[in-house]
């Protein structure tokens, strides 16, 4: 069976970035989707595509292809204050390297990596570009089973991820009062 739109795809690579690998994901636990459903890089998907049990594959994606090239706009300087908690700012979470989780004003979440802290300043910088913006990624890997989805797999997605539920208080038993759908 060939990889194709509406197939369950497990495969297992290795992710390289300037000859460093970032990522290993192993056959005894592939990464496994279903082919079509926007879950993966679109040009990810199209080098896999037609591929069969057993064949290997050895690809580059440029970084317009995979996560964009660097936005200078991604990078931005937020008040100190901010990151204070009961009045205090705790510089083991808040140092340079780190990646917090963050909202957008419109309750996006998003990950953002400290740059810089500014102390005198009382600023932080932070970047939220993806880690692997701006960067040619190459993907070696094997095709390691196809199949057919069934029909609740593509209503409902692979692990669920298109269940739509709703709730109105923070004991929602169907995901313990947690998910973005719900709050």
């Amino acid at each position: 069976m060939k990889v194709s739109e509406n197939k369950v795809v497990s495969l297992s690579y290795t992710l390289t970035v300037n000859g460093r690998e970032i990522e290993k994901v192993e056959a005894a636990e592939p990464l496994t989707f279903i082919f079509g459903s926007g879950m993966l890089l679109p040009k990810f998907e199209e080098n896999v595509l037609g591929k069969e049990v057993g064949d290997s594959f050895d690809f580059e994606l440029e970084a317009a292809d995979a996560y964009g090239e660097m936005n200078p706009q991604m990078v931005v300087d937020l008040p100190l204050k901010m990151f204070e908690m009961d009045g205090k700012i705790d510089y083991e979470i808040i140092k340079e390297g780190n990646i917090l989780p963050m909202q957008d004003r419109q309750g996006h979440r998003m990950n953002g990596i400290i740059k810089a802290v500014k102390a005198l300043e009382e600023k932080v910088t932070m970047d939220f570009n993806h880690p692997l913006a701006g960067e040619k990624l190459h993907f070696t890997g094997k095709v390691e089973s196809v199949r057919e989805a069934t029909e609740k797999e593509l209503q409902d997605g692979l692990y669920g991820e298109k269940i739509q539920h709703s709730c109105s208080d923070e004991d929602c038993s169907s995901c313990g009062g947690g998910c973005s759908h719900c709050h």
